[in-house]
């Protein structure tokens, strides 16, 4: 909905709720269902009404808990029932400067003001503990915003006295803990009240009568961030960027102007600007964010314009590039269908905003970025939050090159007649293993991003792979391949159940990298091969239709599996393990 992305009206969003949520809820979207709890050291409940706005928006339809007024320690620490029965899927801990107990006093030695820090550190870790220790699921923690005012002026910041100080120290402290610990994330609001304006991020007289720690006109923005981070954690960040060229790229028509006269480089500030923006996108693309290019231009034009000296971005630095005078909307859904991605998983980016309007239509799942002027380009994509990193793993940062060794194999296999005899020419070799700590990230992240190759879809957090990898219960493998053109990395997951000589298969998933490669053949010679060894004489496999999994919905059927059960949408199979043959596809397996 246009309403909730950014940059959006927050007077609006507040007036208009429950239109707005009413909409959403009647559009047909396919979500995942959530449950969240917020644990507030303030009033929470119009954060609670903006993040469900906000989720739902982003596909995910959440279910929430809110504690009492200022009881988000308690809640935690006293073995609450209430929310052990909720079973949160995440909880966010929305604590602010007012949290703060214990603040330092111009009479306080430096020891008694460190002693204040470290107890306000201790009172914050115990509970995060405690969180991880019963409920082992995802933590989202509010760092702290400045102080409204400063005693010490500027030297509020270095003093040992100074409450700026203290708040720094407080924020690295809990940034510490989020880089030592998984499944921890920080709410930057530090960072997002800054953007805001801090005299306007609080009201004073909204704090005094009713215990709101910021406006509310600052709350969609605080709840919009928090969103960002959810939606990160359960895979549904956007993947790729789809960049229109003459004056969005740079400055000028490079078909009219000439490459030497595109505004590019350090001569002015219009070229400075482009060249930042440029510079942005190949640090985007070191994310792992994929880069294409639709633009209305003659290939040879719009390759020379990348070619230029002044660019910053190459030809290769993006996946695709459809330079020709088709609709961009055509183009759009060619670059979907090369990448085997969703249109959801695009965000388009043009100048034009009649472009723009051709996309909104044509192509209703791609994100629209509202660019202005060029020295904005940068904010108004970051700040969107489409690209939300909770995990940077390093098959991220290797997803570009990825993805065109993909293309190098496409064009191979249009020099065979044979698509046999082009899976043996790949010389594909598989790492097939029950889980392990160096894959937990990867894994917890394809079980929330696939969803095309997934039998199940069920999501997991990183904290649920490491309970099934130590449960004795549940047969876990991985399957890493690679090739001649590269490694994909880990590409498939199987979770499977022991219920005495029946393993249930609760989740099947692999990465469209590698789809039509034979990896499911491998993967599923190895758990037969692993279910032997644990006396498994029936596999029983299950299959939940989705908008999106259509295409394995008869997986169970090509590898020997018998349906038992079928209500129309999902369906159960079975296998005797003693019935069923060895593919041995054309993938060497390293089982060392």
């Amino acid at each position: 909905m246009r309403e909730l992305e950014y940059p959006f009206d927050t007077e609006y969003i507040l007036k208009k709720s429950k239109s707005i949520k009413r909409d959403l809820l009647s559009d047909g979207t396919d979500r995942i269902h959530k449950k969240i709890a917020v644990l507030g050291g303030s009033t929470t409940h119009d954060i609670i009404r903006m993040m469900e706005l906000f989720l739902l928006n982003q596909g995910i339809e959440a279910e929430f808990y809110e504690s009492e007024y200022a009881q988000y320690w308690q809640d935690i620490m006293f073995d609450n029932q209430e929310l052990n029965k909720f079973s949160p899927d995440v909880i966010y801990i929305h604590t602010t400067y007012h949290n703060i107990t214990s603040l330092p006093q111009i009479s306080d030695t430096p020891k008694m003001v460190s002693d204040k820090l470290n107890e306000q550190i201790t009172h914050f870790n115990v509970m995060w503990d405690k969180i991880r220790e019963k409920y082992r699921c995802p933590i989202i923690q509010n760092n702290f915003e400045l102080p409204g005012y400063r005693l010490l002026g500027n030297m509020d910041a270095t003093d040992v006295h100074g409450r700026v100080r203290m708040v720094n120290e407080l924020n690295r402290a809990f940034a510490e803990y989020a880089s030592d610990h998984e499944d921890f994330y920080i709410n930057d609001i530090n960072y997002q009240s800054a953007c805001y304006g801090l005299d306007k991020w609080e009201d004073a007289a909204f704090w005094h009568m009713y215990k709101y720690a910021l406006s509310m006109e600052a709350i969609p923005v605080l709840a919009f961030n928090v969103a960002n981070i959810i939606k990160s954690i359960f895979g549904k960040n956007k993947k790729a960027l789809v960049l229109d060229l003459d004056n969005t790229l740079w400055g000028g028509v490079v078909g009219d102007d000439g490459v030497e006269n595109l505004e590019l480089g350090k001569e002015t500030p219009e070229a400075e600007a482009y060249t930042a923006f440029q510079t942005y996108l190949k640090e985007l693309k070191d994310t792992g964010v994929l880069l294409n290019i639709d633009s209305k231009n003659d290939e040879e034009n719009a390759l020379a314009g990348l070619n230029s000296p002044d660019s910053v971005l190459r030809p290769d630095d993006f996946i695709s590039i459809k330079a020709n005078w088709e609709p961009k909307s055509t183009n759009l859904t060619q670059i979907a269908k090369e990448l085997n991605l969703g249109e959801d998983s695009f965000v388009f980016v043009d100048d034009n905003p009649a472009e723009r309007e051709i996309i909104i239509q044509q192509n209703p799942a791609v994100s629209i970025a509202e660019i202005s002027s060029p020295e904005k380009y940068i904010r108004e994509i970051d700040r969107a939050g489409y690209f939300e990193t909770t995990k940077l793993s390093e098959d991220d940062m290797k997803r570009n090159e990825m993805y065109k060794a993909n293309a190098m194999r496409a064009s191979q296999q249009a020099s065979f007649a044979d698509y046999d005899e082009y899976l043996r020419s790949l010389e594909m070799k598989a790492q097939i293993k029950p889980f392990c700590a160096m894959y937990f990230a990867r894994i917890a992240q394809l079980t929330n991003k696939s969803n095309q190759f997934n039998l199940t879809t069920k999501r997991f957090t990183q904290s649920d792979i490491e309970r099934f990898a130590n449960d004795s219960s549940y047969i876990t493998l991985y399957g890493r391949l690679e090739d001649k053109f590269g490694d994909n990395g880990v590409v498939s997951v199987v979770i499977a159940r022991i219920d005495k000589d029946i393993l249930h298969i609760e989740l099947w998933l692999m990465s469209c990298r590698v789809l039509k490669r034979d990896m499911e053949y491998a993967m599923m010679d190895e758990l037969v091969k692993t279910a032997k060894v644990h006396g498994i004489k029936k596999i029983a496999g299950y299959y939940y239709k989705t908008a999106k999994n259509g295409m394995v919905k008869d997986f169970y059927s090509l590898h020997g599996f018998t349906k038992t059960q079928d209500d129309g949408d999902d369906s159960v199979w079975s296998l005797d393990i003693d019935d069923y043959i060895i593919k041995n596809p054309a993938i060497a397996v390293n089982r060392d």
